[in-house]
């Protein structure tokens, strides 16, 4: 199992971007996919997750701001971020647990995608 983001950028204040994260492998089903994001000298912390689809979960500092959305048809998990702010900077992780087949078998995974560079500029 892979995940691969894409998306990041540079975006001057209260500008827009959409992160992108797609899941490859022999998937079944996704339990979870979330976004963290970790600015310099910091620890990497939650913004947003999505289980089974449906619940969702914010960090207070972007609720009303970013939107966190799934296509399950393609195992993918997009975040749209909205009146962006320069303490937004950092780098944006994709992080998902999914069932894949394994020989025959279904088997769990959690994992990190490699992250991409979001960078706000006031």
């Amino acid at each position: 199992v892979q995940l691969v983001e894409s998306g990041g950028g540079l975006v001057q204040a209260g500008g827009s971007l959409r992160l992108s994260c797609v899941a490859s492998g022999s998937i079944t089903s996704v339990n979870f996919m979330g976004w963290y994001r970790q600015a310099p000298g910091k620890q990497r912390e939650l913004v947003a997750e999505i289980t089974r689809g449906t619940t969702t979960n914010y960090s207070d500092s972007v609720k009303g701001r970013f939107t966190i959305s799934t296509d399950n048809a393609k195992n993918t998990v997009y975040l749209q971020m909205n009146n962006l702010k320069p303490e937004d900077t950092a780098v944006y992780y994709c992080n998902a647990e999914v069932w894949f087949d394994q020989y025959g078998t279904g088997s769990t995974w959690h994992g990190w995608g490699q992250g991409t560079q979001v960078t706000v500029s006031s």
